[in-house]
């Protein structure tokens, strides 16, 4: 179940100790500040909270480049959320680690379907010192082109692929929500991972043949 960004939710993820701050108020002054558009008050945020979001999310994922890409996606979110923020209901900084924890929910989720698929080089290439913005924007829209692939799969492909890649469940398990045989659920599986490769090469030509 998926935490509620929303700063009404009482409940607070684990924090780091260093990212405490004894004037949080201030906090409150930016997230005003980068509401009315402030590129310098989002700036200060991230110095202030962006490394302790970076340790929350790589301890929680166990990988910093998918940890780099949350904090990332947070401070996106801020920059478009920021005047839903209300001070009085809760503070900043919990909304912030709210926001991320949410994030780190999607970002497992998203690498359980690659891990599925055979993705990881990919994403691991991203996540390599030496990758560039066109090398990122590539990946990403590897992923969504593997979002479409699944649409396109019979309904009961598509659920045993979801239980397996998402729910994390084995094959003995899929069968059983399933109500089908083990054999019938590993057909489903092999059968809806080799439609989403020959989905991805499918695009993969189209992109080539696409004019530069």
């Amino acid at each position: 179940m998926r935490i509620s960004d929303s700063p009404n939710q009482q409940s607070r993820p684990w924090m780091p100790a260093a990212v405490r701050h004894d004037e949080p108020r201030g906090d409150d002054e930016l997230l005003a500040r980068i509401a009315a558009g402030s590129q310098s008050g989002l700036s200060e945020l991230i110095s202030r909270h962006g490394r302790g979001l970076r340790i929350f999310a790589a301890r929680y994922l166990g990988n910093a480049g998918d940890a780099e890409d949350v904090v990332q996606e947070v401070f996106v979110t801020v920059w478009k959320q920021a005047a839903r923020f209300d001070p009085v209901r809760g503070r900043a900084s919990t909304w912030l680690y709210r926001i991320t924890a949410n994030r780190c929910i999607d970002q497992r989720r998203r690498r359980a379907l690659r891990s599925f698929i055979g993705l990881d080089d990919v994403r691991d290439e991203v996540a390599s010192p030496e990758a560039d913005a066109e090398a990122t924007t590539a990946a990403r829209q590897e992923l969504a082109i593997v979002r479409d692939g699944l649409s396109r799969l019979p309904e009961r492909q598509r659920m045993a692929v979801l239980l397996r890649a998402v729910g994390d469940l084995d094959i003995a398990a899929i069968a059983e929500v399933m109500g089908s045989s083990v054999g019938s659920a590993e057909q489903l599986l092999v059968r809806g991972r080799r439609a989403l490769r020959d989905h991805l090469a499918v695009a993969a030509v189209g992109r080539e043949r696409k004019p530069s």
